[in-house]
């Protein structure tokens, strides 16, 4: 059974044509192929980490990891992408599996760190 993605895009915006262009027609297209737009942020302050912060975050709630591979390959959606990568510049683009809360986590951490752990022991 297929399970939701989060799509995770941070970037800046290099040419707010080229971007408008995409995100005119992107809204339509991704709720066509299984998407929706669960967030939408301005970078605001870098707290703590190493990555570089972007300009825009958007957060994309997809059906499926299916979902999401039908829209960046939909051959009619080919003239769409490139104003998305023309348009803007250090993209991150992150898919992360929709949980409920940490305990697969955390349950495979404690079962890799037992396991760690034990080949120091008889390793």
């Amino acid at each position: 059974m297929s399970q939701p993605v989060y799509a995770l895009n941070l970037f800046n915006v290099s040419d707010k044509d080229e971007y408008l262009t995409y995100s005119r027609q992107s809204v339509r297209e991704v709720k066509a192929h299984g998407g929706r737009v669960v967030a939408l942020g301005k970078f605001q302050q870098a707290i703590t980490g190493s990555i570089e912060p972007r300009t825009v975050l958007i957060l994309v709630e997809w059906d499926s990891k299916e979902a999401f591979d039908s829209y960046c390959n939909d051959p009619e959606l080919a003239d769409l992408h490139p104003h998305r990568i023309n348009g803007t510049d250090n993209y991150v683009w992150h898919l992360y599996d929709k949980i409920e809360d940490l305990r697969p986590i955390l349950k495979c951490e404690n079962l890799l760190a037992s396991q760690n752990s034990s080949d120091q022991l008889y390793g």
